[in-house]
């Protein structure tokens, strides 16, 4: 009798905690924006052109070299900073410069950034600049869009597939 007593009172122990968590799972309700807004992420990692061009060594300069060393071409590892334009209904939502990564500046630029937007149709153009010109852009891409409420919109990047892509 105390043992069948024991497990019911396990089980109502059991369940007391199973609702509790359960309750704090779901309550209270969180969003992480608001229901009549939509989200753009922008986010890549781009590794911009040299900031100087590789120059052909002498043959002077290669006899000073070790056997194992001697390159002809001299290739700076600096890359130059990656500038970005994100243009939202015409008006401009972000303008910015990133900074190649690693101690000689030599790594991939990392691009992360988020914005609330409101939702329905929007003319999204996104602009890039990797190269050492100074007025310009490399890449260009713009969309018209529909966002829903809550949508997640991923503004990515990848050279190889031509450039911006909205996901």
């Amino acid at each position: 009798m105390t043992r069948a007593v024991a497990y019911i009172g396990q089980v109502i122990v059991y369940a007391a905690i199973a609702a509790l968590l359960g309750g704090f799972a779901t309550w209270p309700r969180h969003t992480h924006f608001p229901d009549d807004q939509a989200l753009i992420k922008l986010s890549f990692a781009h590794s911009a052109k040299h900031k100087v061009a590789c120059r052909k060594r002498t043959a002077k300069e290669l006899s000073k070299l070790a056997p194992n060393m001697r390159r002809t071409l001299s290739c700076s590892r600096e890359r130059v900073p990656v500038y970005l334009e994100l243009d939202f209904d015409g008006a401009p939502l972000f303008r910015g410069t990133f900074a190649p990564s690693g101690l000689s500046r030599d790594g991939p630029a990392q691009v992360y950034e988020r914005f609330v937007v409101p939702v329905g149709r929007r003319h999204v153009v996104v602009r890039m600049r990797d190269s050492t010109r100074s007025e310009g852009f490399d890449y260009e891409a713009q969309a018209t869009l529909d966002l829903p409420p809550r949508r997640n919109l991923v503004i990515g990047f990848r050279p190889e597939m031509g450039g911006f892509f909205f996901k």
